[in-house]
């Protein structure tokens, strides 16, 4: 970005930015080095992007409604005097989301529009091809274009980018297929960042390709007889100073060796269950990502940066810090507890099996998981055998779930409830404590344990007949005994819940 950009971003009193129902954005990550902290953040979250919409006016009117919302949530802080600025990819009036907050309010409010590279010029640098030289004649096309309208403005320029691809791509391929230029264009995505990736068009995966790609038809500047054509990922040139003096021609490849991807366990709260190795691995990364609260466990180090998001986009973090790491970053990926139990290892892990990510090296660094910090709080009710389950229906249907409780309940196994309850999800640890007494005695020894190892930590030994679900939100867990778990009322005040080692024989 230029230098006045950085500046006026440092500045302002408001950062606005847009992104997907992911919450993750483009770019304020490419901004995030220069946000002082402290500053108003609104992020103006698409209500559809490429999903269908039950809105009256259809599409255009959901985009229409949301950005006039988007133009009143600015215009409290302008008129309250804040200074505002709206973070844009590329730059803000080329193709550009700003360009329907700037008609709605640029004439009610003194607006600056500081220019930015397009992904164009950013596209044909990183091939080390011209855009367009001498009286050559450039076309810019969306690729939402049909594809014969496509084929026949390629066929009659001389150059030619297109641009909003993703689901489009097929339509774009053979549009230059048609036109007969499809053995000179080059597929460029996420020029000059971390995940770039140049190719030539016509041995480009179309399930691989996201939105933010090109189509480049760059100038035919070495001329068509060529005998060294450019290699994808090579450039011919690095401009050092005046472009009357280029540097030495090199071969080394655009993108940078990858780095690695290490998923790290916080364990659930207190400080010094931090284990050394993942204290290490948290010292060593360029990058830290992870759910907002979590990474705030994070001691900040002005060296990292921070990519902070919602708690239900695990696949889009999981992406993110391998996209990093392929660039050669090294990033840790923050998960309470252990990042292996209903937590962030199995996302990362998914993700890493595509084949665009075969050369980054995955780690886990184990961490101490809910399940054993409440235990350790009463004693050894996990002394036997026990089992593992996740109240959260969001990944699962309910009946799964059910079908596993019973199982275990009739197993006689103790039980470690995940996610036993939200704001939204009331009716299933009902339901699951219905499931339990069709299989336990109501004295059976239950330990819910909210917030162990935090600040607001507290511990409640009851029972299965006694068990009040209104009581239980997400940051609990519970423990549900067996036939065999006791609870040892003691003097202290702290009673203590174990389960035997030896299991009574038949």
């Amino acid at each position: 970005m230029t230098l006045r950009a950085a500046r006026l971003i440092h500045d302002a009193d408001v950062i606005a930015y847009h992104s997907a129902r992911h919450g993750r954005s483009i770019a304020r990550s490419i901004a995030a080095t220069h946000l002082r902290g402290d500053q108003i953040e609104e992020a103006l979250v698409y209500p559809v992007t490429t999903e269908t919409t039950n809105h009256p006016g259809g599409y255009r009117g959901a985009i229409d409604e949301f950005y006039e919302d988007c133009a009143k949530r600015l215009a409290v802080h302008l008129d309250a005097g804040r200074g505002v600025v709206v973070l844009s990819e590329g730059d803000p009036f080329f193709y550009g989301s700003f360009i329907h907050l700037h008609r709605r309010l640029a004439d009610r409010y003194p607006t600056e529009v500081v220019p930015g590279v397009t992904s164009l010029s950013a596209g044909c640098a990183v091939l080390g091809r011209p855009l367009v030289e001498g009286n050559e004649v450039l076309t810019v096309l969306p690729g939402t274009l049909a594809p014969a309208v496509l084929a026949e403005r390629i066929a009659g320029t001389d150059t030619a980018v297109v641009l909003k691809m993703g689901r489009t791509f097929p339509g774009v391929r053979d549009a230059f297929t048609d036109a007969g230029r499809l053995a000179d264009t080059w597929y460029v995505e996420r020029a000059t960042t971390a995940g770039q990736r140049i190719a030539p068009l016509g041995e480009v995966d179309p399930a691989t390709v996201p939105y933010f790609s090109l189509a480049v038809l760059p100038s035919p500047v070495r001329g068509p007889d060529d005998p060294a054509p450019l290699r994808a990922g090579q450039a011919d040139w690095v401009l050092a100073g005046p472009a009357s003096q280029p540097a030495t021609s090199t071969s080394q490849p655009a993108t940078p060796p990858a780095g690695e991807v290490v998923v790290v366990g916080l364990g659930p709260g207190a400080q010094d269950w931090l284990t050394p190795q993942a204290a290490a691995a948290l010292a060593a990364a360029d990058d830290l990502i992870g759910y907002g609260p979590y990474l705030d466990r994070v001691p900040a180090d002005p060296r990292q940066r921070r990519h902070s998001s919602g708690n239900t986009v695990e696949a889009e973090r999981a992406e993110l810090a391998l996209e990093l790491a392929a660039g050669g970053a090294n990033v840790a990926v923050v998960s309470s507890g252990d990042p292996g139990v209903f937590a962030m290892a199995t996302a990362v892990v998914e993700a890493a099996a595509q084949p665009r990510f075969a050369d980054v090296d995955v780690r886990v660094v184990p961490g101490l998981t809910a399940a054993q910090a409440v235990a350790s709080r009463v004693g050894a009710p996990l002394g036997h055998d026990f089992c593992v389950l996740s109240l959260s229906d969001r990944l699962k249907p309910w009946e799964v779930i059910e079908r596993r409780l019973r199982a275990a309940a009739a197993a006689d196994l103790v039980l470690a409830i995940y996610n036993p309850a939200s704001r939204t999800r009331r009716e299933q640890l009902e339901r699951a404590r219905a499931a339990l007494l069709d299989h336990r005695a109501p004295d059976t020894p239950v330990v819910i344990g909210r917030d162990v190892g935090g600040p607001t930590e507290t511990v409640t030994v009851t029972t299965l007949g006694d068990l009040d679900p209104a009581g239980v939100d997400m940051r609990c867990l519970l423990l549900i005994g067996s036939s065999t778990t006791r609870i040892v009322r003691r003097g202290t005040g702290r009673d203590l819940v174990f389960t035997p080692r030896r299991y009574p024989a038949p």
